[in-house]
């Protein structure tokens, strides 16, 4: 296991160590993926990848022993990542905090030879911190081992998905490589994070009172039952969401990926459908076409909402 392997990634050449470290062990399929896996998986969706990164801070979830060992969520930058990967010093309580941000295959190599298993991005900018161009609604089923789960899944996005088309506002589904789904709907970046997340929050309320016996937004897991919950924490300042195409620590090494709303009615269709040996074919398809040219406003919006709630 021990050792080392070059890879070339863009302009750069990077040492891989440690490329036969087994990350995700066999899962029911027998099928195990190395740090090598790894590496090759995002130097091949990097082209695909890299538009839904950069620019924006990351926070790196690593598993250094692989997915059965621990976990650690790191947002500063340590000292020994090389000079070439960009960094962005931005304010917390109390201080200040540097994250990497990914704009070149390089980077996003170097990070998963650093078992950056799924880099989690902001909802804003380098260049606009407070003023997110992305508004996420996490869809979260009560409990992910039953096979009706994404069946609930499914209706809440287009229930979701038609709510939004009433207030004029484009969506795209990502699956999670988890659980369930993420909607995705681009902005135009005018907005705080705090208006933002209070639309947010006025969208699931308005769809969970529409629907209070599928749906809910209590953020107490006792209180929701079986219901689906509308989860819209993510957008707040210094939170974070999965990035499309991001690998998960999971068995058999599941992956986010982005969907048109036409392959939201395939019948394989889960939160896992698919894995690092063919996310790359799917992304090629290019899914959301023209989505980040679409960014609205949330004012205009925001009327429809209140109208429709009277």
């Amino acid at each position: 296991m021990a050792g080392t392997r070059t890879v070339r990634a863009g302009r750069r050449s990077l040492d891989i160590h440690r490329p036969d470290k087994v990350l995700f062990p066999a899962d029911a399929n027998g099928k195990e993926y190395t740090k090598g896996d790894l590496v090759a998986y995002y130097r091949a969706v990097a082209p695909f990848m890299l538009p839904h990164l950069r620019g924006r801070p990351l926070m790196l979830e690593r598993h250094p022993d692989g997915i059965d060992g621990p976990r650690f969520m790191q947002k500063n930058v340590p000292a020994h990542y090389p000079d070439w990967i960009k960094r962005v010093e931005v304010s917390k309580e109390g201080g200040t905090v540097t994250h990497p941000v990914c704009d070149d295959t390089a980077t996003l190599v170097y990070l998963a030879d650093q078992a950056c298993l799924t880099p989690h991005r902001w909802l804003s900018r380098t260049d606009r911190l407070h003023r997110p161009d992305r508004l996420v609604f996490d869809l979260d089923p009560s409990d992910a081992g039953k096979g009706s789960d994404f069946a609930a899944v499914r209706q809440a996005a287009l229930l979701l998905r038609e709510l939004l088309d009433e207030l004029r506002l484009p969506s795209a589904p990502m699956t999670t490589g988890s659980r369930g789904l993420h909607l995705v709907v681009p902005l135009d970046g005018r907005q705080d994070f705090d208006a933002v997340r209070a639309f947010a929050k006025d969208v699931a309320d308005h769809l969970a009172e529409a629907h209070p016996d599928r749906l809910t937004t209590a953020a107490r897991k006792k209180d929701r039952g079986e219901r689906l919950y509308l989860d819209i924490q993510r957008n707040g300042y210094a939170q974070t969401a999965v990035a499309p195409y991001a690998v998960r620590a999971e068995p058999g090494a599941p992956v986010a990926v982005p969907i048109s709303w036409d392959q939201l009615g395939a019948p394989d269709l889960d939160a896992r459908r698919w894995t690092i040996t063919d996310a790359v074919d799917q992304a090629r398809t290019n899914p959301w076409a023209g989505l980040a040219s679409r960014g609205r406003s949330l004012t205009p919006a925001g009327r429809r909402l209140d109208g429709l709630r009277g």
